[in-house]
C-alpha cells in the first residue's frame, strides 16, 4: 500500500467509537477531547477527536432503531474501530433508579423476541448508582410511569431505550467489540409531559416550532419541559463522567 494511503487510513481510523441519538448526551464528554472535528455525511452528523491519546470517532444517529443500525454501519465502515458504545439517554424501568445513574446492559433485547448477550464483566454498585443488567428497546418513546411497569414485567429489562440493540446487531455482524452504557435521563417518579413526543423531531432535533405550538395549547408544558431540560443536562454530564473511566480501561485493554 503507497504511504500516503496508509496515512489517510491512519487517519480515519478510531480505537473507540460512539454511537448515540442526540447531541446533548455526547457534548460533555466531547468537551473534554481535543481537536474535535464535525463533519456529515448520509444524514448524520460525525465527530472526532483525542481523548488523551485515545482516537475517539462519535456519530449521532437520530432517534430509533433503522437510523441507529445505519449510522453504525457507517461508523465501523469509515473509522473501524475496536470498540463501539452505545451511550445516551435511557428511561429507568427500576423504581429505585434515579436520573443520572448509570445503566451498563449484560443483555440487550427488544419487545419483539430480538436478544444479545453482552458480557460487560462489570459489577453492579446500586449504592453509587451504578446498575448492570438487562436494557430493552422499543419502537417508541416510553412516556408514563404505568408503561414502564409493564414492560419491566413483561421482559424483565431495568432500562430502556430506542437504539441499543441495533448498535449490538452491526457489532456483532461486523465482529466489533461492543459496550452499552446508558444514562437515566427519566425516572419512575412521573410521567414525562405528552409534548416530548412531538418536539423531538426524528433526526434528534429540537423542533422549536412544536415546542412553542405546545407552549401556547398548555402553558404548563413550558415548566415541564424545562424540567426535562434541566435533567437530560444532569444525565449527559454523569454519562460523560462515567465515560472518563471507560473509555481509558477499554483503550488500555487493548493495549
Amino acid at each position: 500500500m503507497p504511504e500516503s494511503s496508509a496515512s489517510a487510513n491512519d487517519k480515519a481510523h478510531a480505537d473507540i467509537g460512539i454511537v448515540c441519538a442526540l447531541h446533548i448526551e455526547i457534548a460533555p464528554f466531547l468537551e473534554r477531547c481535543e481537536r474535535v472535528r464535525k463533519y456529515k455525511g448520509d444524514s448524520f452528523v460525525f465527530r472526532g477527536g483525542r481523548y488523551g491519546d485515545i482516537k475517539i470517532a462519535v456519530v449521532e444517529t437520530g432517534t430509533g432503531f433503522a437510523r441507529a443500525r445505519r449510522a453504525t454501519q457507517a461508523l465501523i465502515d469509515a473509522h473501524t474501530p475496536k470498540w463501539i458504545l452505545s451511550a445516551g439517554f435511557s428511561g429507568a424501568l427500576d423504581p429505585k433508579m434515579k436520573v443520572g445513574n448509570i445503566v451498563v446492559a449484560d443483555v440487550v433485547c427488544d419487545v419483539h423476541g430480538q436478544e444479545l448477550v453482552q458480557n460487560s464483566n462489570m459489577p453492579a454498585n446500586p449504592d453509587a448508582g451504578l446498575f448492570v443488567g438487562r436494557i430493552l428497546n422499543t419502537d417508541e418513546i416510553v412516556r408514563t410511569v404505568e408503561e414502564k411497569q409493564r414492560l419491566a414485567h413483561e421482559h424483565g429489562a431495568i432500562a430502556v431505550d430506542m437504539e441499543s440493540l441495533a448498535v449490538a446487531q452491526v457489532a456483532a455482524e461486523t465482529h466489533t467489540k461492543y459496550l452499552a452504557v446508558r444514562v437515566i435521563s427519566d425516572d419512575m417518579s412521573a410521567d414525562l409531559p405528552p409534548e416530548v413526543l412531538s418536539v423531538l423531531g426524528a433526526t434528534g432535533t429540537y423542533r422549536v416550532g412544536a415546542a412553542v405550538g405546545a407552549v401556547w395549547k398548555r402553558p404548563g408544558a413550558v415548566k415541564d419541559l424545562w424540567k426535562l431540560r434541566e435533567a437530560a443536562h444532569l444525565a449527559a454530564d454523569r454519562l460523560a463522567l462515567f465515560l472518563d473511566g471507560v473509555v481509558a480501561q477499554l483503550y488500555e485493554a487493548e493495549h
